[in-house]
């Protein structure tokens, strides 16, 4: 017996995107346009090519003035959004544990905690009155597979763990789901451009530099992800088909991690 799947159950939903000009973001942005969903993406600029389906916004989310005109922007012309996918995030320069300033600490924790925190304190309130909503926090295996290099980047994506899970927790009893999205190696267009920098350097092709990498990093895939496989997972987990997943962290790192 065939038994059919359930629809995804975006269409029209409102759907608020960070960090959307480039990468995951604006992979999970063209996911959800072609699901249906009234999709906004906001970034600090315009991406170099836009959808004429989805509306777009600049945004700098680094201080709290930033969430807040973007919010009250948002409410104000539609009303608050049903999905809202965290995406916005970024590492500071790599550097010992030992030596990095109090600045740089900071600076990773505003970005890759506090402008999530920032924004849901403001969308997530509208969910919980309309009692129905998803937020999707775009976390990091590095939050679990620190790199020394990395370590203020790996301590704010381990804060938006726990943030994560505290606010599902708080607000699932009314009707609204919190779920968190580690990716692994993807490899995003500045990925891909430092990736041909080093295969240049070893007079390889590009493929074959990456496969290299990925058996260095111990991927059993052997090969980077692309930003549409975690925007695949972003918007499963958005859609009607997760309804019963909250509270979880969700890996899209071709099997990266040594751990369950």
């Amino acid at each position: 017996m065939s038994v059919a799947l359930p629809e995804e159950g975006l269409e029209g939903v409102r759907v608020l995107v960070t960090g959307a000009s480039r990468g995951i973001g604006a992979a999970a942005v063209a996911r959800f346009a072609a699901a249906g969903a009234q999709v906004i993406g906001t970034s600090r600029s315009l991406p170099a090519e836009t959808q004429a389906n989805v509306s777009y916004l600049t945004a700098d989310l680094s201080t709290d003035e930033g969430a807040a005109n973007l919010a009250a922007e948002v409410i104000e012309r539609w009303g608050g959004v049903d999905v809202l996918v965290d995406n916005a995030g970024a590492g500071t320069t790599p550097g010992p544990i030992l030596e990095r300033a109090d600045e740089s600490w900071l600076e990773d924790l505003t970005v890759n905690l506090m402008s999530a925190v920032r924004l849901d304190r403001r969308l997530v309130p509208g969910m919980v009155e309309r009692g129905k909503g998803v937020v999707v926090h775009l976390s990091s295996i590095a939050s679990r597979l620190a790199q020394g290099q990395q370590i203020a980047y790996a301590a704010a994506k381990s804060a938006l763990n726990a943030y994560s899970r505290g606010l599902a927790a708080e607000v699932g009893p009314h009707g609204v789901r919190v779920v968190n999205v580690l990716p692994g190696f993807v490899a995003t267009e500045g990925a891909l451009a430092q990736h041909q920098r080093f295969a240049d350097v070893r007079g390889v092709e590009l493929e074959q530099f990456q496969k290299d990498l990925a058996a260095q990093l111990n991927v059993p895939m052997r090969r980077p992800g692309t930003p549409e496989d975690a925007a695949e997972l972003i918007v499963f987990l958005a859609s009607e088909r997760a309804k019963w997943l909250t509270g979880a962290e969700f890996r899209v790192d071709g099997g990266i991690l040594p751990t369950i």
